[in-house]
This record gives structure tokens, C-alpha cells and sequence, in this order.
């Protein structure tokens, strides 16, 4: 299965509960900070909520 690479971009504070307890599930906490995570669906859905403050690509 592939991979993802999903970088935070923007700032989380501001955003609601359910996209800070989506961030730190994916295991982003810092603007920056990269993770690699396989390429499913609860991945993508996580993605989904919070895609206006990250960036996505093919690992």
C-alpha cells in the first residue's frame, strides 16, 4: 500500500476540538512537522477534516 505525506501548514489554534484531536491523531502538533502514513480510507477521511490546514502528497 502506498504511502502519504502530510505536512502541517497552518496553525492550529482557532480550530475546533475535533480538528485538534484529528491533528494529534495523524501526529502533527507543530507548523512543519511531516508524517508518513499509509494511504486508506480513515486516513483520507482524517485528512478531509482537517485539509485546509495541510498539505498532502505521494510519499
Amino acid at each position: 500500500m502506498s504511502k502519504l505525506k502530510i505536512t502541517l501548514k497552518r496553525s492550529l489554534s482557532g480550530s475546533n476540538k475535533k480538528q485538534l484531536a484529528t491533528a494529534k491523531a495523524l501526529g502533527l502538533n507543530k507548523i512543519g512537522q511531516t508524517v508518513e502514513k499509509e494511504n486508506n480510507a480513515s486516513t483520507k477521511g482524517m485528512i478531509q477534516v482537517i485539509s485546509h490546514l495541510v498539505t498532502v502528497e505521494e510519499a
